[in-house]
């Protein structure tokens, strides 16, 4: 199957050459795809089902929308639509990546990942770093990070580390929507993952929906964590907890719009379903600071309040 997905490639861009010397148009690349898609044989295809290329997330209702779970031999987008949530996506898409690692140390395997950044991007949300890696329950010893400064350097080396299979997943980082990464572009890394049959992780940060080979795109946005749960069943009063997502698929077979709220539990290293929860105390609750009644919010005094208690100490001389 890799060897066909390689030899469809090759055969589109000889035509697309063949193409621009006769100063014809290309071929539609859709078209053809679709072309080779059908000319698939049945048996292919659930051979691809029985070798486990869906990664189920273990919460039944986002599973089922995304026919059993994330596609390991495609491009999954993480799109953030402005730069505030880029630190959701990139949460998510590392959250994805933790949670693949269990399922290989389960399943006896150990490939390492990689991790390729975005010079602008980093500027905005920063670079992994090492010890949250591991508080976020990945093992930082099978992380490999790379920092092109180029695009068309990413785009060489996410081509090039999907097609070794050496890596379990590449993750990506993209700015925007770039000139030089559109349908063509992403159609090559999508041959290149199904041919591998390893997935690529784009994260695409501050960027619009367009037009792209990604089997499956996801929009995400940081929602409120609750409160930190004590081993008694009780909450730690002001305390924060596990980081939650708000997931929107869309692109994907599902019929319409689908919005989740998504908990990741580092300690466990496992996704956990989130209820439409009411974030905000109602009024008669008590403050875990200071233990008195917050008063709602349409009766707040605009008095100025007293600061309490002053501390002075003698001047040095």
């Amino acid at each position: 199957m890799a060897q066909n997905a390689l030899a469809r490639e090759r055969l589109f861009a000889l035509r697309e050459t063949i193409a621009k010397l006769e100063g014809k148009p290309a071929p539609a690349l859709a078209a053809a795809e679709r072309e080779a898609m059908a000319s698939e044989k049945t048996g292919e295809i659930q051979e691809r089902n029985d070798l486990g290329l869906r990664l189920p997330i273990g919460v039944s209702p986002l599973d089922e929308a995304m026919e059993g779970g994330l596609p390991l031999d495609a491009i999954i987008e993480f799109r953030a639509a402005s730069s505030r949530d880029a630190g959701a996506a990139s949460g998510l898409a590392m959250a994805v990546v933790t949670w693949m690692q269990k399922q290989e140390e389960d399943a006896g395997r150990s490939l390492p990942l990689l991790w390729i950044g975005d010079t602008v991007g980093a500027l905005e949300a920063g670079r992994p770093y090492a010890p949250g890696l591991k508080d976020f329950g990945l093992k930082p010893e099978r992380f490999f990070h790379a920092a092109p400064r180029k695009l068309e350097d990413a785009l060489w080396l996410a081509e090039a580390a999907v097609e070794s299979a050496a890596f379990s997943a590449v993750v990506m980082e993209v700015r925007g929507n770039p000139l030089h990464f559109g349908l063509t572009e992403s159609r090559r890394l999508s041959l290149r993952a199904r041919a591998a049959r390893r997935p690529l992780f784009l994260i695409r940060q501050a960027g619009a929906e367009e037009a792209s080979s990604a089997a499956l795109r996801l929009r995400v946005e940081p929602a409120p964590s609750h409160l930190r749960p004590l081993p008694d069943g009780s909450k730690l009063a002001g305390s924060i907890g596990n980081p939650i997502f708000r997931l929107t698929l869309e692109k994907s077979r599902h019929p319409a719009p689908f919005s989740f709220l998504l908990e990741w539990s580092p300690h466990e290293r496992e996704f956990l379903a989130v209820d439409e929860p009411s974030f905000t105390r109602s009024p008669g609750e008590k403050s875990a600071h200071s233990g008195a009644q917050l008063p709602a919010s349409g009766h707040r005094s605009h008095r100025t309040q007293a600061l309490g208690a002053f501390l002075a100490f003698e001047r040095a001389s």
